[in-house]
């Protein structure tokens, strides 16, 4: 190493020569160093058994189905306001209210394709715009207000809460 710093590469640094125990693949092959791999021709009968294999369920370059996210926003955000806008009324005891509107409809949907497991993830933030008819005393009351959920994701729908 003192003349410039650089070891030999077949040598142990103290200049001694003996061959190292370990070399790079693309630097000279030693005796002690694998084979390089050798191409092997497919059969008819090893591409029938390719194509046999089950598919998996994420994309054709993800044939091991270990990560895969597909973005849903798009196709959930319609779906959801779709969805909500067609409940109908919800009768109560005194009346009954339905949404009017879907004023905000903000967030993320995906889809997660991990070790060949779909799995649905999504987080929203909603405001919805009710109206109804409540019945106080002998008196019927049209009402309108809104209806805001600050947080509404998969997993936490137990724990939903929403101002009114």
């Amino acid at each position: 190493m003192e003349n410039g710093g650089v070891e030999n590469a077949h040598g142990d640094g103290n200049g001694n020569g003996q061959a190292a125990s370990y070399t790079y693949w693309v630097r000279e092959m030693t005796a002690d160093a694998a084979p390089l791999p050798v191409p092997k021709e497919l059969t008819a009968q090893d591409i029938l058994s390719t194509q046999s294999q089950p598919t998996s369920l994420g994309s054709v370059w993800n044939k091991a189905g270990t990560w895969e996210e597909k973005n849903l926003n798009n196709w959930a955000t319609q779906r959801l306001k779709e969805l909500l806008k067609s409940v109908g009324s919800l009768d109560l005891s005194c009346g009954k209210a339905e949404i009017s509107d879907v004023t905000k409809c903000v967030g993320d949907a995906f889809l997660v394709t991990v070790r060949n497991k779909k799995r649905v993830g999504y987080t929203y933030e909603l405001t919805l715009k009710i109206k109804g008819e409540w019945h106080l005393r002998e008196e019927k009351k049209t009402v309108n207000g809104h209806i805001d959920i600050p947080e509404f994701s998969f997993g936490e729908l137990d724990d939903l809460q929403f101002l009114v």
